[in-house]
């Protein structure tokens, strides 16, 4: 049996009026879907680490704080149908992130190169993320009422 490949996926969040999930959509390839940040995991790379660097190369955003593991979900890529093990991680931006950018994404995976369009998209969603990524979001709504400048 193949061992899983080893990834992480970052919901991160800002709070506004209302609690607001980091996405991007690649540039020119509208098929990819809406998707928020992952990728793989190095050998001997800390999970935490990883999911920073997954955010800073896939958005260009560097001041996003881990608040904790969400959930690791077993399920196999949508494509090539091998093994995949994902660590969800809940991370928090501040408020004065920008709404919207571009970002060239960095790093030597697949994705290097490509452009990614970013924003903040409201909570809950009104559509569902490619790859169902938005399984786990509803695992951490208590968890907003804690972040600092929370509003009800």
């Amino acid at each position: 049996m193949t061992p899983p490949r080893i990834r992480v996926a970052a919901y991160v969040i800002r709070n506004r009026a209302v609690p607001e999930l980091l996405v991007f959509d690649h540039i020119g390839m509208p098929a990819a879907g809406t998707q928020v940040p992952a990728g793989g995991v190095g050998p001997d790379e800390e999970m935490e680490h990883a999911v920073l660097r997954e955010v800073a190369e896939e958005t260009g955003l560097s001041a996003a704080t881990v608040v904790r593991k969400i959930a690791v979900a077993d399920k196999p890529h949508p494509d090539t149908g091998q093994p995949r093990r994902t660590t969800f991680f809940f991370l928090r931006a501040s408020a004065d992130t920008p709404d919207t950018w571009e970002h060239q994404v960095r790093g030597d995976g697949d994705d290097a190169g490509l452009t990614f369009a970013c924003r903040f998209l409201p909570l809950p969603l009104k559509r569902p993320l490619a790859d169902e990524q938005d399984a786990w979001l509803g695992h951490i709504d208590p968890l907003w009422t804690t972040m600092p400048g929370y509003r009800d």
